[in-house]
């Protein structure tokens, strides 16, 4: 039986130690997506300690599963620790390593797709994340504004990459006619496309 109790102590930990977890009105907005999707196959990029996956792990299907991705050795550990402790092994499985280097191998379809990992690679993500939807997929990208700098005429040299990967990344999601797409101004930015067909 999961104890998903322990949710608030791994939000706490992560807030505490800055660790970049969903903030609470992009995770209230996303889980009434799932809510209402209810779906079998979710792919997360970027897992950090496992805080959004063990809370979407709450909306799947019954026999749904939910693959996570994640870079960091030290996360991964602290996010199998965690899905250890809610008890939701058999829901959520942990791969380790760059995104870009596992994407290619995965060949599984996927109803939600959530992108939450280096700002800069958002368009590669993206391309792989639309081979690995089908009809009725949503894919979901967290901090799209980032900051707000996205919107504003921000162009400071230290930022000044990721602000326009990100615009670009914006774009060709907006430009995309397979897609019904719409960005929403909510915690970080979110951006959320329905594949159409």
């Amino acid at each position: 039986m999961a104890n998903y109790e322990y949710l608030k102590e791994i939000e706490k930990y992560g807030r505490e130690n800055k660790i970049p977890i969903l903030l609470d009105d992009s995770l209230e907005f996303i889980e009434g997506i799932l809510k209402e999707a209810r779906p079998k196959r979710i792919l997360e990029i970027g897992t950090a300690i496992g805080f959004s996956a063990l809370c979407f792990s709450r909306f799947l299907a019954d026999d749904g599963r939910i693959d996570t991705i994640e870079i960091e050795s030290l996360r991964v550990e602290q996010a199998e620790a965690n899905i250890e402790k809610v008890g939701v092994q058999d829901k959520i499985r942990v791969m380790e390593g760059d995104a870009l280097d596992i994407l290619p191998y995965l060949q599984e379809k996927y109803d939600i797709v959530f992108i939450d990992a280096a700002k800069g690679k958002y368009n590669e993500f993206f391309e792989h994340a639309l081979r690995l939807t089908h009809k009725g997929s949503i894919i979901i990208a967290d901090n799209v504004l980032y900051k707000g700098y996205v919107l504003s005429d921000y162009n400071k040299h230290k930022q000044r990459t990721a602000v326009t990967k990100l615009r670009e990344f914006i774009k060709s999601v907006e430009d995309n006619k397979n897609l019904e797409t719409k960005l929403y101004e909510i915690g970080d930015g979110l951006i959320v496309a329905k594949v159409l067909n």
